[in-house]
């Protein structure tokens, strides 16, 4: 057998003794265009989506963004939830947007890094990432088959630059066949020299795969087009960039949320046909005491919406069906028409727990829900009514909490002015002595009248009660935990809250001694909170001091300590005190 010893680069065929000079982008740069890609996918996609929902041929639910939160909110497991809303509060929004966006940037960030080496395997995962958004949009409810265009369009527009930016050069000379002179001998099999040199990379038996053979290096282009250099390379990040940046904040500013915002302006408090009268004395104003009434930009927030549906005053309507009588359907001028009321009333999520801040008393004005459900005629049998918003989300409240004389009401308006967007202009329900998970619906647009045993809602089929009625409890305010103060007269103070059945009375314990009165502010209503006062000639030591109320039924806050799923938080809430 001839053998033949592995040839020297003189032995190569003419035209093959180097490879060409390719530039290839760092670790740092390819995560860069990874980013960058990323970034102007979601600004396409989120301007087709702002145009086309604005224009009416796409649903609020086409914006992959808000898509992608939604569903992220949706998957969630409740003790995630409940961590979050512990943890943030109202701020829980913020927190996910930012866990989102630093996930969103990891993900490209390693698709840019998969890119450098391998641009076809970084193109699959942007179109599987697609993918997954697609479906996050057609979890919304009302969405269609064109939602899905503006991810298509932006997720293209993604690939197309990682594409791009990882083209290889390619000398023409290393693309061409060998010469005649050059060709191996014709035999069943290379020889041993060809068998060897094709691991150089010069010898096309097998050809290569990645660096500058990759197949999509060569895909659609001459042989002779140059790839990416240094310089064009960063050009093109630039430029991806600048469009990301400038796609996203345009987005934000198409008329469907410019429209919003300028209905809302346009809108206008209606004149109410009956006030409260409230006590001048409702306010102790203690330097760290919970003031009576909570400024809006106070008020805490909490729902699934990832961002605040769009929705105009001029496009609002409210269907009342279901098991009624009589059908009704009004929209924002016939509510704001009817008689209007106004009321303070003190909202509670039930996601607050013991000594939590998650409450918040605000005036509001809207018209009644028992004329407006008088009006339709509930049928027998109905003993709840469910709530749908704008955005698909849906609340189940009890109908004999609606129609038994409490001031339930649609509200357009909270502290003297219009609705605020976050607050669910241009409507949202408004019901004291029920916590907002089955009662404060916003953007609402349909009341379907119905029954318990016939309908699922939202958070009852998360292991949330049905009923949801408001547990008796009071909150320290002051002084914080672990405060260190001189001895002599300390004042404890806080507030107190049993909607719909009031405050009679709220007590201090100081560590183990007997529970002692403490003083009541004035009571505006038995839908709003009680401020409370104590006291205390505090001695040297740590000490412990509680708070307990007794609503206007007689009933006294439990002491029984209880998580806050399934139908809210229960205990005394506590302060470790240093006296010195």
């Amino acid at each position: 057998m001839t053998t033949t010893s592995r040839p020297t680069s003189n032995d190569r065929p003419a035209g093959r003794g180097t490879r060409p000079p390719v530039w290839q982008p760092g670790f740092l740069s390819a995560a860069l265009i990874g980013l960058v890609a990323m970034g102007l996918a979601i600004g396409i996609a989120e301007l087709v989506a702002a145009v086309g929902t604005w224009l009416g041929f796409l649903s609020a639910g086409a914006s992959p963004i808000t898509s992608l939160g939604n569903t992220f909110i949706h998957l969630t497991p409740e003790w995630l939830k409940e961590y979050a809303i512990r943890t943030f509060g109202q701020n829980d929004k913020t927190a996910l947007r930012v866990g989102m966006y630093v996930t969103l940037a990891l993900v490209a960030m390693l698709i840019g890094l998969v890119g450098r080496r391998s641009p076809r395997i970084a193109a699959g995962a942007t179109v599987l990432l697609v993918l997954v958004t697609i479906g996050a949009v057609f979890s919304n409810s009302g969405t269609g088959a064109f939602d899905a265009l503006p991810i298509i369009l932006g997720g293209a527009a993604g690939v197309y630059l990682l594409v791009t930016a990882f083209r290889r050069t390619v000398a023409p000379e290393f693309l061409e066949a060998p010469t005649a002179d050059a060709a191996p001998p014709a035999t069943t099999e290379p020889p041993v020299a060809a068998r060897d040199t094709a691991r150089d990379g010069w010898y096309d038996a097998k050809p290569e795969t990645s660096g500058e053979r990759h197949p999509m290096a060569l895909a659609g282009r001459p042989a002779n087009r140059p790839g990416m250099d240094r310089r064009q390379f960063f050009r093109l990040a630039g430029m991806g960039a600048a469009v990301a940046v400038v796609t996203v904040a345009v987005s934000r500013w198409i008329p469907s949320t410019a429209q919003v915002m300028a209905s809302r302006a346009n809108a206008v408090v209606p004149v109410p046909t009956s006030k409260q009268t409230i006590p001048a004395d409702v306010d102790f104003k203690i330097n760290g005491l919970t003031p009576y009434a909570t400024p809006t930009g106070s008020f805490y927030r909490v729902d699934t919406a990832f961002v605040p549906p769009n929705v105009t005053t001029q496009e609002w309507g409210l269907r009342i069906h279901g098991m009624v009588d009589n059908e009704i359907t009004i929209d924002y001028a016939d509510l704001i028409a009817r008689p209007q009321i106004e009321r303070d009333i003190t909202l509670t999520c039930v996601s607050n727990p013991v000594g939590g801040d998650l409450a918040g008393n605000a005036t509001w004005i809207g018209t009644r829900v028992d004329t407006l459900l008088k009006e339709a005629g509930p049928r027998s049998g109905a003993d709840c009514v469910l709530f749908t918003s704008k955005d698909g989300f849906t609340q189940t409240a009890p109908l004999d909490a609606l129609t038994d004389g409490r001031d339930a009401i649609l509200a357009v308006a909270m502290n003297g002015e219009v609705l605020p967007i976050e607050h669910g202009f241009p409507v949202r329900m408004v019901v004291p002595g029920l916590y907002g998970y089955v009662s404060a619906c916003k953007w609402i647009v349909d009341m379907k009248v119905s029954r318990f045993a016939d309908e699922s809602a939202y958070w009852t089929q998360r292991g949330w009660s049905e009923r949801g009625p408001i547990k008796t409890a009071s909150r320290i305010d002051v002084p914080k935990g672990f405060a260190q103060l001189p001895a002599g007269e300390v004042t404890v103070a806080g507030v107190a809250w049993a909607q719909h059945r009031g405050i009679n009375k709220v007590e201090v314990r100081i560590d183990d001694g007997p529970w002692e009165a403490a003083q009541l502010a004035g009571d505006a209503s038995v839908d709003t909170w009680r401020q409370w006062k104590y006291v205390w000639t505090a001695t040297a030591g740590t000490h412990t001091v509680q708070s307990r109320a007794t609503d206007g039924t007689g009933t006294v806050q439990t002491a029984t300590v209880r998580d806050v799923l399934p139908d809210g938080a229960s205990g005394y809430d506590s302060r470790s005190i240093v006296v010195t």
